[in-house]
């Protein structure tokens, strides 16, 4: 027989107090809610886009009241130096005339500009295939940029019989070298690395060509363009000099021989404005097309400096 035995239990006291409760978390009033402060706006000269616009815009202002008040001041005679208001009204007055001798320089420059584009890609993706083609060639390169054009063109004018076709020729010998060189070291210009692994990988010199050299190109295939697109227009401009044809089909060149034979000043600035007109259209054009094919990925067009 097993006996149990348990221990006594001490009675609870009733007075003894209970255990107290957990405090409630406190509850935090939300703060009110702010307005968002407006972003503070920057001034509009600050902007880098307002500055490449208003700034050039502001000194060019500052010239040419420069150039008015020195024109007036001085009563210089308009057949030796013509005012800026003089200039702007020959140009609307003879706008007939210097319009279409402004088209037919803007055809001649762009003719040759695209000639010399195609032409100049194609030499550089024969030099870039051999060191041995491009060490024989390109010191001929060299020599159509140090042969003075006003030399050659008398002769391409006699050789080549129609006019346009001569002028083209000219003007695209002067735009022709940027494009050779400024291609041909950007195709030679890649990343060894990159080079061998498509080695590796047993690339053809078709796919080492599209896929690796002309990506890496393009940044200084665009530099080439911006040269020789106002390198054109100058081509253009000296082989019209050269030329000296008259007629209807006649650029601003010959408007401004003409003008100047007859003395008639205000007319050859005016035809000199468009012409510098035009080049800063075309350079600003190529950087459109930079910006537009290189902006999204290169560093030189992401910098914000």
């Amino acid at each position: 027989m097993s006996i149990t035995w348990n221990a006594p239990v001490a009675p609870r006291d009733p007075s003894a107090s209970s255990p107290a409760p957990a405090p409630s978390p406190a509850v935090i009033a939300p703060a009110p809610s702010q307005p968002p402060r407006p972003a503070a706006t920057v001034p509009l000269l600050r902007q880098p886009r307002a500055q490449r616009v208003l700034l050039p815009v502001l000194v060019g202002l500052v010239l040419i009241g420069a150039w008015q008040a020195l024109v007036v001041g001085m009563e210089l005679p308009p057949y030796l130096v013509p005012s800026p208001a003089l200039m702007m009204k020959t140009l609307f007055t003879d706008w007939a005339t210097l319009g279409m001798a402004l088209l037919v320089t803007l055809k001649i420059t762009v003719l040759s500009f695209v000639v010399a584009t195609v032409v100049g890609v194609l030499i550089s993706f024969v030099f870039v295939q051999s060191r041995l083609i491009e060490t024989a060639l390109f010191p001929y390169a060299v020599l159509l940029q140090v042969t003075p054009i006003v030399a050659v063109a008398p002769l391409i004018i006699i050789w080549v019989k129609d006019p346009t076709a001569s002028l083209v020729i000219c003007a695209t010998l002067v735009a022709l070298f940027p494009i050779i060189s400024n291609t041909t070291l950007g195709l030679r210009s890649i990343d060894p690395d990159l080079q061998a692994y498509f080695k590796m990988n047993r690339a053809t010199r078709l796919q080492t060509l599209v896929r690796l050299r002309i990506p890496s190109a393009l940044p200084y295939f665009f530099g080439g363009l911006r040269i020789s697109s106002g390198l054109a227009l100058i081509g253009a401009v000296v082989a019209e000099f050269v030329a000296g044809t008259g007629g209807a089909a006649t650029g601003l060149a010959y408007q401004i021989l003409m003008a100047g034979y007859q003395l008639n000043i205000p007319r050859m600035f005016a035809a000199l404005l468009l012409i510098s007109l035009t080049g800063v259209a075309l350079f600003a054009l190529m950087a459109w097309a930079t910006k537009a094919a290189l902006g999204s990925w290169h560093a030189s067009e992401l910098s914000q400096d």
